[in-house]
């Protein structure tokens, strides 16, 4: 329940960026800042800067981090563009690429049912983006939900693999740790470029803003990882109520806060994501 709440809270936030006119690419890198600090905080084992390049799982982290500042920002946009309930279902519906990922490299499964929930999510994705009933989807209001998509996926992807074959239990928290260091690193990269151009103007409520993002981010990613050693309760299970549930919470949320107008291929679009996860999953 926690990190169904968490979850749909940062698309929440990120659409509270636009009413408060908060520069979300400021307030992305300040929430990584605080996202490192807590997994520093929640570490039980302490490693010098200079150890850190020598674990076995930094080179996955460095990359996982650019992916991480990278397709936040597209989350943001998503969000603030097509809507809380578009971005949900375009980054909830990336659990197809993981699959795909474990047919291919671990010889898993295929059968009618999976390849149909994944083809009916990406059928998903498209009628969610619709901003009309009348006028044709156009291309360039699928493009940030496509990009959230498939980023979403490879970090999902990247995080199973990485996790899977170099990742102890107890070096968890300092592998969250790197990856939002890396990612803040990156942003922050980026931001000084800008400054120096002249392209940005420092504000504090981006600060606020960053803050508020990245508490629960970090605690999004700890409530999952503590989800998943639940006993008595399977990964696919956990996936399945954890995904529809952030798609259906974050629907309310947009309805009740933000009086979002979804119009009938909208609620198709959430209707085939739910239906999809649940084919997916349960193949």
């Amino acid at each position: 329940m926690l990190s169904v709440l968490v979850s749909s809270l940062l698309f929440v936030i990120f659409k509270f960026f636009d009413v408060f006119k908060i520069n979300t690419s400021q307030a992305i890198v300040i929430n990584y800042a605080i996202a490192l600090s807590f997994g520093l905080f929640t570490s039980n084992i302490s490693l010098s800067i200079v150890e850190v390049p020598k674990q076995p799982w930094f080179f996955g982290a460095f990359c996982l981090g650019f992916l991480f500042i990278t397709i936040f920002n597209v989350m943001g946009i998503t969000a603030q563009r097509n809507g809380l309930s578009v971005a949900s279902v375009a980054g909830k519906m990336s659990v197809v690429i993981p699959i795909i990922f474990g047919i291919i490299v671990y010889n898993e499964s295929v059968g009618f049912v999976k390849i149909s929930g994944i083809l009916m999510a990406l059928v998903a994705v498209y009628l969610s983006s619709a901003k009309s009933d009348v006028t044709p989807v156009k291309l360039k209001n699928l493009l940030f939900p496509l990009l959230l998509f498939l980023g979403s996926g490879c970090i999902d992807t990247g995080l199973k693999y990485v996790e899977t074959t170099y990742v102890s239990n107890e070096t968890v928290p300092m592998f969250l740790a790197t990856i939002f260091g890396c990612a803040f690193v990156f942003g922050l990269s980026f931001m000084v470029i800008q400054i120096i151009k002249g392209k940005i103007n420092f504000e504090w409520k981006n600060v606020v803003g960053g803050i508020a993002l990245g508490i629960p981010n970090y605690y999004s990613m700890e409530f999952l990882l503590k989800a998943l050693q639940t006993e008595g309760l399977e990964s696919s299970t956990l996936f399945t109520i954890n995904n529809v549930s952030v798609v259906i919470l974050t629907t309310v949320f947009a309805l009740l806060l933000f009086k979002e107008k979804l119009i009938k291929k909208n609620w198709i679009g959430i209707g085939l994501a739910i239906i999809s996860i649940l084919l997916v999953a349960s193949a």
